[in-house]
This record gives structure tokens, sequence and C-alpha cells, in this order.
């Protein structure tokens, strides 16, 4: 079936009325385009899952504060419509800002609490950004999935949370992280690094990794994780920011400095880290077993 691309909220509501009337499951892959193979993978998923594949692409303004990079981030239309058509994907939704904010718009859907922790205490106005247009593309596309990459592992646990607690419904697919072969994970803002950066980049990983056999092997206490990881980073030539970087409870994001939040000392952490490599930041997280 070829992909078919509809530009109007009101359009893709009646296709996906038809689709639910036809017993069919749609499997949902927000976007903001620049689409990579991390993208591919939640394609993948969600052909597999489902009978129809929905992908959207849109740069959502109200997730850009002043200052960051809304005016020079990455599109390229052609390239990611072809790769969507491709994977197979069946329809394709691009709308324009006013469809989706039209005249008027006031209404904000906040996520308390967890929003203000990490990726929350630098980019204040992000998550309420990202959460009212969730909250939009899922009213209107209303699939029965939608699918998330876990590079973002706080939007995954907002989003998730967000659809818990107003009841919607839909079912929310975290999906691991892709990453390069060099350790890199993928993300549409890499094309901003410069030829040393990128060199320098996996070493974002690799000092995860590094902590995460540390901690492991129990050669390094849970109180000293944020500061070894901290000194790793820093020890990188082209970071010239670490924002965050420590062992975090994987639903409150609380930082964890002392005893598992499990009880019984044992159970899934989260190692994240947001730096600034020059002038674009760069985030990424292991999901750990203890």
């Amino acid at each position: 079936m070829p992909l078919e691309i509809i530009r109007t909220s009101s359009i893709i509501r009646e296709t996906s009325k038809k689709y639910h009337a036809e017993g069919k499951r749609i499997g949902f892959i927000p976007t903001m385009g620049a689409l990579h193979e991390g993208h591919m993978s939640l394609v993948q998923r969600a052909r597999q899952e489902n009978n129809v594949v929905v992908v959207s692409i849109f740069v959502n303004p109200k997730q850009f504060a002043t200052g960051e990079d809304f005016d020079n981030y990455p599109k390229d239309y052609g390239k990611d419509t072809t790769m969507l058509l491709k994977a197979g994907v069946d329809v394709l939704f691009m709308p324009n800002a006013s469809d989706i904010y039209p005249n008027g718009f006031c209404t904000t859907v906040n996520v308390m609490g967890i929003t203000d922790r990490l990726c929350g205490k630098f980019r204040p106005t992000h998550f309420s950004g990202v959460t009212t247009v969730v909250t939009k593309l899922l009213n209107i596309v209303n699939p029965t999935r939608a699918y998330f990459g876990q590079k973002d592992y706080q939007q995954c646990a907002v989003i998730s949370r967000l659809v818990c607690d107003l009841n919607m419904d839909v079912q929310i697919v975290p999906c691991p992280t892709i990453r390069e072969k060099d350790g890199l994970a993928m993300s549409s803002r890499n094309i901003y690094l410069n030829p040393e950066e990128r060199a320098d980049a996996p070493s974002i990983y690799k000092s995860m990794k590094h902590v995460e056999e540390a901690l492991k092997n129990s050669k390094l206490p849970l109180r000293q994780a944020s500061r070894k990881l901290n000194e790793l980073l820093l020890s990188i030539s082209t970071v010239t920011e670490v924002q965050y970087a420590s062992v975090y409870d994987p639903e409150s994001l609380v930082e964890i400095t002392d005893v598992l939040p499990h009880g019984n000392g044992r159970g899934p952490v989260l190692i994240a880290v947001a730096v600034k490599m020059g002038a674009t930041r760069l985030i990424d997280n292991l999901l750990i077993q203890l």
C-alpha cells in the first residue's frame, strides 16, 4: 500500500476511525523528523505489532525555549518521506503549526514532579510543550499503541505517567536506544557535532558503561557514582558542561546516593547524563540491573 500523506487533523481523525471500524490496530510514532535508524526501529516494532503504522512529523515550537535550536532544527522532509515509504509506513501525518495550535490556543497539559528533574531543571518549559503536543496527537490519531525511544528516558516516563493519569486508551511502548557502531546514541542533533566532537562523543557511553561495571562489581559505592561519572565526562576534551550525571530511581527519577529504593538492595536503576559538547546538548542513559 502506498504511503498516504495527511496534513490536517480532521482527515487523520477520520482515517483512524475507518481503520478502527475495520478492526485494525494502529501503531503510532510521533517524531520531529530528521529521521534515523532509531526512528526506523520504532517503525519496525510498530509494524510487527499492528495492522496500520502512522508516523507524524511535527517540529513542535512549544517544547523549545528562547535561545534553543527551533529555527535550526534539522529538516529533510524528502529524505524522511523516502525512509518511511521504504519502511512500509501506511500514513504520514504532517500538520502545520496553525492546525495544532490554532488562533486563541491557550491550553497546556502539565505532568508535575518528574518533569522538574534531570532535563526539566535545564529546560523548564520543555516538558509542558511535549505533554501538550503528545496529548493532542494521541487524541487526533487515536492509536492502539504509541512508540517512544528510551534514549529520551525521561520523556518516556513523563508520557507514561500522562497516559495513566488521564486514563487515555493507548498503550505506551518504550523501545531500546539504538546506537552507532561506536556506541553513540542515535539522535537528530548528532549532525551538529564537528569532527572532533563526533570523535569524542562515544566516550559518553563508555563513561556510563565504566560506572555500570564498577557498580555491578561492587568496586564503586552508589554514593560515589555521580562523582566518578562527572570525573569521566569532564575528562573528555570537547565536553564543555555536564548538566547532570548520576544514578536515579527509574520511576521517580530521584537521585540515588545510598540505599536502593527496592528494599532488597537489588533492582533496576537508571544511569543518566546530559552534557554539552561545544554548543550541542547530548543526553544518554542506561537502565541497569544491580
